[in-house]
């Protein structure tokens, strides 16, 4: 196989390995009940006029199953994270007792259970359809090689490896929703 095919297979590997990541990222931050620190990860706070993400400012940690503090290092910042938790709606109120803050995770109904599957859903749609996005890439990239004089054979052989490649992503994107749905859904 060309330097250029390995190239192509190489480089559509590693973009749908980063699209795979990504879903695993956004799956941390729906809650399934359970206190997690991760929920609060990419959301920032206003740090004397510029934006900051939370765990700079602060220490977060789990108090117990249903419950997460954060201690800000200076105790002016308890308001700007107190807001900034408030716009992230998370679907938790922060409770500011002048030293930390404390969330306070509710139990979920089973209708925000139902909601956050069908959230976890629309997260692994976009998954699968940049899966899907970067194949098309990589076949159009194999049909330009083969105007420019790649056999039919190299061309149909690496065409059907990026397939396997993508059909063994997509599986990893539905394995990746199952386990949160189950997760999600277990009382």
């Amino acid at each position: 196989m060309s330097d250029d095919l390995e190239l192509i297979l190489e480089d559509t590997r590693e973009s749908m390995k980063k699209a795979l990541n990504h879903l695993e990222t956004e799956l941390v931050k729906i809650r399934a009940g359970k206190a997690n620190p991760q929920m609060l990860e990419g959301l920032t706070v206003d740090y004397y006029g510029s934006p900051t993400v939370l765990n700079q400012v602060g220490n977060i940690s789990v108090m117990d199953a249903r419950t997460l503090t954060i201690q800000p290092w200076e105790k002016n910042m308890l308001q700007p994270i107190e807001r900034a938790i408030i716009n992230a709606n998370l679907g938790v109120t922060p409770q500011n007792d002048g030293n930390i803050i404390r969330l306070f995770m509710p139990p979920l109904t089973e209708e925000r259970r139902k909601e956050f599957v069908k959230r976890a859903g629309n997260e692994g749609e976009q998954s699968r359809v940049a899966i899907r996005n970067i194949r098309r890439d990589a076949i159009e990239q194999i049909k330009k090689l083969q105007k420019d004089g790649l056999s039919e054979d190299e061309a149909k052989d690496a065409e059907k490896e990026i397939q396997d490649i993508t059909d063994k992503h997509i599986s990893m994107v539905e394995k990746h929703l199952a386990a949160k749905e189950k997760e999600i859904m277990s009382v």
